[in-house]
């Protein structure tokens, strides 16, 4: 379960990541992409701690 909680996570803010960034270029898009799949990373681990352990 906490696999699939963090790949939702990670999916879910790159992919708003991406939509925020592509206004600008496909680079930044893709950049903007990176940071908010860190960001999913860390609230899909903090998730995890928090809900499922």
């Amino acid at each position: 379960m906490k696999k699939i909680v963090l790949f939702i996570s990670i999916t879910l803010f790159g992919y708003i990541g991406w939509w925020i960034g592509e206004n600008v270029g496909l680079m930044t898009a893709y950049l903007v992409s990176m940071g908010g799949s860190l960001v999913g990373v860390v609230a899909g681990v903090k998730f995890n701690q928090r809900y499922l352990s």
